[in-house]
């Protein structure tokens, strides 16, 4: 996969925040990054490194799980957003979709995705065109237009969040796990298609991510998160060939394929915390 170029524009920018959980448990420390127009960032790292949070402070929908940013700050084209409400966030152009392919499971997977369009208050005609859009992405979906979400596949179900998101017409998606729970197959064909929007709609996207191996095939530029923190920066293609990666999350190193209960993480961490 081909490193496409974003634009030296900066649409998000995280400067050194550090979020805090009912009032006492310190979640992010210092995490920084940048997020350029038309770019694939992906924010990279094991379960319960801080990569939901992040998107969560970026789209402001830490409040309801009794978590605030409590230092630093989250800039949107050189505006402060952490005081924004997240239905504000989505007609300013930045829309989160969440781990675990949320959907209305009674509506039908159309109703779902015309969700998307309420708050954009546009016309008929410009919402029935969006709707063809998303459907010249994932034709699956227009075939089960008329099933009822709970009932479609857990493939189906990611593409009917993405689409969903879509329909607001958003400049920046943050996509949270989309690989989760998804058979391969399924998983290349969900990045391919975050790919083609990338190079065909100019949508900005930051991915959370736990797949280290796929997502570094499709981002531009990764961020490795370890506790909290971020311990490692770089160009996609210079991740995927940096040993610690390679070993601690690509399962390769110089003598080979390895498991990850073969590995000592303290090592790691003397490296990239020191």
């Amino acid at each position: 996969m081909l490193d496409s170029a974003p634009s030296d524009e900066t649409l998000l920018e995280i400067n050194n925040i550090e979020v805090i959980y009912n009032h006492v448990i310190l979640v992010l420390k210092g995490v920084s990054l940048k997020v350029p127009k038309g770019g694939i960032i992906a924010l990279l790292g094991g379960n319960g490194a801080g990569k939901t949070t992040t998107l969560k402070a970026v789209s402001n929908l830490l409040k309801s799980e009794r978590g605030e940013v409590t230092k630093g700050s989250i800039m949107y084209r050189g505006e402060g957003i952490q005081d924004m409400v997240p239905s504000d966030l989505v007609k300013m152009g930045v829309i989160q979709v969440m781990e675990g392919r949320h959907c209305f499971e009674h509506l039908t997977v159309e109703e779902n995705l015309l969700t998307g369009a309420y708050t954009r208050g546009s016309g008929k005609g410009d919402i029935e065109a969006d709707l063809d859009l998303v459907y010249s992405y994932f034709p699956r979906l227009k075939d089960r237009r008329r099933s009822q979400a709970g009932y479609t596949s857990g493939g189906e179900q990611q593409m009917c969040a993405i689409g969903r998101a879509l329909m607001s017409r958003p400049e920046t998606i943050l996509l949270d796990e989309p690989s989760m729970g998804l058979a391969p197959q399924l998983v290349e064909e969900i990045f391919n298609i975050v790919k083609s929007l990338n190079e065909n709609e100019g949508a900005t996207f930051l991915l959370a991510e736990q797949n280290t191996n796929v997502a570094l095939r499709f981002a531009n530029y990764g961020y490795i998160l370890e506790n909290g923190r971020v311990v490692m920066d770089g160009p996609a293609r210079d991740l995927r060939e940096n040993p610690d990666v390679k070993e601690f999350y690509l399962g390769m190193s110089e003598e080979g394929r390895k498991s990850f209960r073969d590995v000592r993480s303290y090592r790691r961490r003397k490296r990239w915390l020191s």
